[in-house]
């Protein structure tokens, strides 16, 4: 993460409020290419600083400067606090950004309910239509659209995963029922269940200091984790990490950025690919050769099972064979 993009904003009350829980920066960019005359303004926006959101902003910047853009971003952080997200928002149409780069769903939900006229470009949301932000993938309608962080079969690989590999196991879920795109998986989670050995035990939690004690509550009761992309959980997973290699108690993840911290498997995306794509669609809104209501939502182009191998024999998994040859392998960072 470029720390030097978290400064302080100095501009009225809303401002005043939010500097207590978050900050800002501003970044002028330009590609190598001298195609753009017109320097545009984009606000940044994401709910969290973690490295799969992180990894999203870092591709979409590099989308807008490959088409030679010349950018100036303002890039701000809500520190997990939906109300935060909201006062961000606002302050970007006070600024009279060019285009909203919104970078999640709680970051997306504000930036709608701030505008209907500045275009918005989302990524790391995981249902668009449940969230409201869409009326349909197809047709986005309103000022808004992006690319999905979900593929829609890695839910159902993940459990079927965890079905053949841990055979009868109790799956302890952790996320916080406040953030739409978690309800929606967990939902998701339940229906690929449905016909299978495993059993979900859950546990809810409001903010990342509930985290390490949701675990440590489920210790005794389940076989596996499985850690969906909540933005809660996922910002503090350490915690949870910590009691899954302790426990030896596999960790399976949403998103490599997860694997890459000490989860053992994932059926994942790369969220840098997602930020790109997402970038590509901001350049072709500000270049005005489409709007957000001619660009349907996209999902991820793909999706592979990646493996922790140390993680693996740091929680207790006996290496199959199978993986050898069906997964890609990570390092640990």
């Amino acid at each position: 993460m470029k720390k030097g993009l978290w400064k302080g904003i100095a501009s009225g009350f809303a401002a005043l409020l939010l500097l207590s829980a978050c900050g800002s920066g501003g970044e002028s960019a330009s590609g190598g290419s001298g195609e753009s005359s017109t320097t545009y303004k984009i606000g940044a926006t994401q709910i969290t600083e973690h490295p799969s959101l992180d990894a999203a902003y870092d591709g979409f910047q590099e989308a807008l400067a490959d088409a030679g853009l010349d950018v100036e971003y303002d890039l701000q952080s809500a520190q997990n606090d939906p109300n935060n997200a909201s006062v961000i928002a606002n302050n970007f149409v006070a600024d009279n950004v060019d285009l909203i780069f919104a970078n999640s769903t709680p970051s997306a939900i504000g930036a709608l309910q701030a505008t209907k006229e500045i275009p918005i470009v989302f990524t790391s949301v995981t249902d668009a239509v449940g969230a409201g932000l869409v009326e349909s993938m197809d047709e986005p309608g309103e000022n808004i659209t992006g690319v999905l962080d979900l593929h829609p079969d890695a839910i159902k690989n993940t459990v079927s995963f965890i079905d053949q590999y841990f055979k009868g196991a109790k799956v302890g879920l952790i996320y916080n029922a406040g953030e739409q795109n978690s309800v929606s998986q967990i939902e998701a989670v339940k229906d690929a269940t449905d016909g299978t050995s495993l059993e979900l035990v859950e546990r809810t939690v409001a903010t990342s200091a509930d985290v390490q004690q949701a675990a440590n509550t489920l210790v005794s009761d389940v076989d596996v984790f499985y850690i969906i992309t909540d933005n809660t959980v996922v910002s503090a997973l350490d915690s949870v990490i910590g009691v899954a290699n302790e426990q030896d108690i596999p960790l399976i993840v949403g998103e490599p950025d997860s694997l890459k911290k000490g989860g053992f498997a994932t059926f994942g995306i790369d969220y840098h690919t997602i930020g790109y794509r997402a970038g590509e669609i901001a350049v072709d809104i500000l270049k005005g050769e489409k709007t957000t209501a001619d660009i349907p939502v996209e999902y991820p182009a793909e999706m592979q099972l990646f493996i922790n191998k140390k993680a693996a024999e740091e929680q207790g998994v006996e290496w199959n064979s199978d993986w050898d040859e069906n997964a890609q392998l990570v390092e640990a960072e």
